[in-house]
């Protein structure tokens, strides 16, 4: 078989089928948006390790190292781009009755004008544009990085796109405990985390101590939301 399939790969390979997984769900009759959420923050927590995993093979050749860029890439475009991109249409659908759910307020598509859906929808697909940009952008110069030096970068060129794995279930969580409808505010954000994906800032890649917090964070964010399905449901 063509491909890699060492121990340096699996969390990639596990982060794409959470992805495709999520996507499926939010886009079928059960697409609830709390699904795909889950499925987002375990992409993000297999992003945060995969290439920590990766550089503990020392005998990679360049195959391998290529290889282990572009399915990266690939699989955060579906992971943090496609994905959050289709938890946002879930919201949109959520008219649906959802039984097993808790009754949270929702934007009612059904119930706005032609112009909203277009511009909504619109926001979603310029999401997913911009996060497959910045990935690509992001390919091209680390690749040309490389050829001068070693090691991993130490600064972004944009905001990386594994961000809305903390985002997105921060909103919904205050959409949650505030029983607020946040499906415009979802929207806004899914615009503006695009800018920021495409723009020219630079931030300083997080050490060892700062993904651990973001993973603590994520913890946090992942357990509030089973409190709501195991507990807030019973009440």
């Amino acid at each position: 078989m063509i491909g890699c399939f060492d121990y340096t790969v699996i969390l990639t390979y596990l982060s794409m089928i959470s992805a495709t997984t999520g996507i499926m769900l939010c886009l079928n009759d059960i697409g609830h948006p709390y699904l795909g959420m889950f499925f987002l923050m375990f992409c993000g927590l297999c992003d945060a390790f995969d290439g920590k995993v990766a550089r503990t093979k020392k005998d990679r050749t360049d195959m391998m190292k290529k290889f282990g860029i572009q399915i990266d890439s690939l699989s955060d475009l579906a992971a943090f781009g496609i994905l959050p991109a289709c938890i946002g249409i879930a919201m949109l659908r959520s008219s649906i009755e959802f039984s097993i759910f808790p009754n949270f307020k929702f934007l009612h598509l059904a119930d706005k004008s032609a112009i909203i859906k277009v511009v909504l929808t619109a926001i979603a697909v310029l999401y997913a544009l911009a996060a497959m940009i910045r990935l690509a952008y992001f390919n091209v110069i680390e690749e040309e990085r490389q050829k001068t030096e070693e090691g991993a970068n130490k600064t972004y060129i944009g905001l990386p796109v594994t961000s809305s794995a903390l985002v997105f279930p921060t909103i919904l969580l205050l959409h949650i405990f505030f029983n607020a409808n946040l499906t415009i505010l979802y929207f806004i954000f899914l615009g503006f985390l695009g800018f920021l994906f495409v723009s020219k800032i630079q931030i300083k890649k997080p050490e060892l101590k700062g993904i651990l917090i973001m993973i603590a964070i994520g913890l946090i964010e992942a357990g509030a939301l089973l409190y709501v399905f195991i507990v807030m449901k019973k009440q």
